[in-house]
């Protein structure tokens, strides 16, 4: 089939590479323009943009859809379908009725539920043991479309939302590769969402990474792993922002906030104690939570941890 691919982050990638070794034409990549990083702000190119510029495609980077343009080249290019996988951006209707068969979408969730653009992450801080990956035929509106495909899968109990990230990401481009092959022969299926069972999956903002142990130690574990890694859960300490990557439920029960082991790092919650297993301090590389509260427990030092901002 000649495709258009469009999409921008490494969760896409799997899917373009995909796409490639399933023999597909690629007549475009569009991909969101480069961003700056670093200390220097250097303009670095998006995940997607690196692999199709590898593989000799042709790149796009459009700042505008809504204008004609890109709808005017699609319906020159006579695409039969664009694949969309984390674009980051709503197509408007022009764009999405121009290739043959339609835009065909790869999402991380089993829609209806999690819509958005942060359903690994949500998946994880809402406590849920299952997810997947849903293909869809795109309409106007945030992920609203006729399902043609869902692939389910476990959640680990200790897993990250980095973790569940690579694993989906795989699992996205071979339900990809079978979506195409309905499409291809006819035989897409198109099953309306239930918007009753809608749930949504909006960006995560940094305000939320602020661990607020008034809330339950199986909440507090699930926001660590959902934030990890990117933007990472925080929490002040000693004046400065220690990162935590990893924790669990523990026992014991205080003040919230309390540290309640002098040899681990186990502070109490609203009801129970969470253990902070790995911490990453300010400048220093990730480290024992047990090691790190050893290291601050000095006779003036207060077994408290301090306030932050209350997460979201």
């Amino acid at each position: 089939m000649k495709i258009v691919f469009m999409g921008t982050p490494d969760f896409a990638v799997p899917c373009l590479r995909r796409l490639i070794d399933d023999g597909h034409e690629i007549a475009a990549v569009f991909s969101q323009p480069d961003r700056p990083k670093g200390r220097g702000y250097k303009l670095v190119p998006p995940p997607v943009k690196e692999l199709a510029l590898e593989r000799g495609l042709t790149v796009l980077q459009p700042t505008k859809l809504r204008d004609g343009v890109v709808a005017e080249m699609l319906r020159k290019t006579r695409p039969d379908a664009a694949v969309v996988v984390a674009y980051g951006r709503i197509l408007p209707l022009d764009v999405l009725e121009a290739p043959r068969l339609g835009c065909i979408n790869v999402h991380a969730s089993l829609l209806p539920r999690l819509r958005g653009a942060a359903p690994i992450q949500w998946s994880i801080i809402n406590g849920d043991r299952r997810t997947g990956v849903t293909t869809m035929h795109m309409a106007e509106g945030m992920d609203t479309g006729d399902i043609i495909l869902q692939r389910e899968t476990d959640i680990g109990e200790s897993e990250t939302a980095g973790e569940l990230f690579a694993r989906l990401s795989q699992m996205g481009a071979e339900t990809l590769s079978e979506t195409l092959g309905l499409l291809e022969a006819g035989g897409a299926p198109r099953i309306a969402q239930d918007d009753s069972l809608v749930t949504f999956a909006p960006l995560i903002g940094k305000d939320m990474a602020y661990l607020d142990f008034t809330k339950e130690p199986n909440d507090l574990c699930n926001l660590v792993r959902g934030l990890n890694p990117s933007p990472m859960a925080k929490m002040p300490m000693g004046g400065k922002l220690l990162r935590v990557l990893r924790a669990r439920t523990a026992e014991g029960s205080g003040n919230p906030g309390q540290i309640l082991d002098p040899g681990r790092f186990v502070v109490a919650c609203g009801s129970g104690a969470v253990e902070l297993l790995t911490v990453q301090p300010e400048g220093k590389k990730p480290m024992d939570g047990g090691a790190f509260i050893r290291g601050l427990r000095q006779p003036d030092q207060a077994d408290q941890a301090e306030p932050g901002p209350i997460s979201g």
